[in-house]
């Protein structure tokens, strides 16, 4: 009998098909542990996404691992980037490749879409660095607290009443960190001249709106604010104070008076001129706004500044009660503006003693020069 040999061509397909079969195994096998490799290099897949869309994005992902697990740039230095409420996905990548913060925005969305992330981006401003990697990055987007926060220090706020409009959070520093630092400064920061031993800086905290970094500390933030009060206290201002007889201290002394008792900023000027004809004449200053700080905190009304003051109050034996002693108090009552400054530099030049209000409630004044002239300015 005769046997017939398996001809090449023959074996040739026998070979080709059980590389074809062993190709498909091992095809299958890495396909199906597409999910199990994404998810040990980018963690577990968003619950949302169906099959197709995980097997898809997982095999996205895995083809270009080094643009989400490396940094763009590992030198860079940290900077602002802004997410505009409303954005889409596709332009915030689009402009965090255009600006440098990544190699490749494709693959940076589809990481946002296998992790879910693409839906809790934060509309804002966040601090991010090129020497981040996309995968960090994404999350600092997801940061709702803004890199940056915007602090207001009013006209005539004591520093209790500042320290109460701090944020909550998303500082770096609490606000009872702030106060104690207000009222006990430290050597490092640039103390006002002339600022008296052991003083707070309770006056130097020039009133303005002050945007800071939220990694800022108490102490950075206090030298912000002194270096502000040192660009606008200028030479001349200065020179203004020692021509009217007074210290740097002594000034802002006066104009925290200045600044609580005056309503309109026009009229601080002529208020600023009675103080230093009663100062010259030897009288008190009596005025009500140094009471009110000695008197502090009125919880009934909620507020550091008691209105209206009683007879009690009155009669409180404080050095910052001025209807009982002569002179200035022995330092500010609040943190006065710049015009108030300006107003103490420069007042008006007046015979006036004395002031009230006008009955309109316009937060105006009368002015009279003889105390039965104030006597006649009463309301009826």
């Amino acid at each position: 009998m005769n046997h017939r040999r398996p001809t090449c061509f023959t074996l040739l397909l026998l070979l080709l098909f059980s590389s074809l079969c062993l190709a498909l195994v091992l095809g299958g096998f890495v396909v199906y542990n597409l999910p199990q490799r994404a998810t040990a290099l980018f963690g577990p897949p968003a619950a949302s996404l169906d099959t197709y869309e995980r097997y898809y994005l997982s095999a996205v992902l895995l083809t270009d691992v080094g643009a989400l697990t490396q940094a763009f740039d590992p030198a860079a230095e940290p900077r602002y980037f802004v997410i505009d409420s409303g954005e889409s996905v596709f332009s915030i990548s689009n402009r965090l490749q255009a600006e440098g913060y990544l190699s490749n925005a494709e693959t940076f969305r589809s990481y946002l879409s296998y992790s879910g992330l693409d839906t809790i981006l934060q509309a804002g401003e966040h601090e991010i660095s090129a020497s981040l990697t996309p995968i960090q990055i994404a999350k600092v987007l997801q940061d709702p607290t803004p890199a940056r926060v915007t602090l207001n220090i009013l006209a005539g706020w004591r520093v209790e009443e500042i320290t109460a409009s701090l944020p909550g959070s998303g500082l770096n520093f609490t606000p009872d960190e702030f106060l104690r630092t207000v009222q006990n400064p430290p050597t490092q920061i640039n103390l006002p001249d002339d600022l008296p031993a052991g003083a707070s800086l309770e006056g130097f905290l020039l009133p303005d709106s002050y945007t800071i970094e939220r990694r800022m500390g108490a102490v950075e933030y206090l030298d912000l604010i002194l270096d502000n009060f040192e660009v606008q206290a200028t030479p001349a201002l200065r020179q203004a104070f020692n021509g009217q007889g007074l210290s740097l201290y002594e000034a802002v002394i006066l104009a925290s008076i200045v600044e609580r008792e005056a309503v309109l900023d026009e009229e601080m000027p002529e208020i600023a001129s009675v103080f230093y004809n009663r100062l010259a004449a030897g009288m008190k200053l009596d005025t009500d706004p140094t009471v009110q700080y000695a008197v502090g905190y009125n919880a009934a009304q909620k507020t550091w500044w008691t209105n209206p003051l009683s007879v009690a109050d009155l009669q409180v034996d404080s050095p910052y009660n001025t209807y009982l002693y002569p002179g200035l108090p022995p330092g500010p009552i609040a943190n006065p503006g710049l015009k108030a400054l300006q107003a103490v530099a420069y007042p008006a030049l007046t015979p006036y003693y004395y002031f009230r209000a006008t009955c309109d409630r316009s937060g105006r004044h009368n002015f009279a020069e003889t105390y039965q002239g104030h006597l006649n300015n009463a309301c009826p």
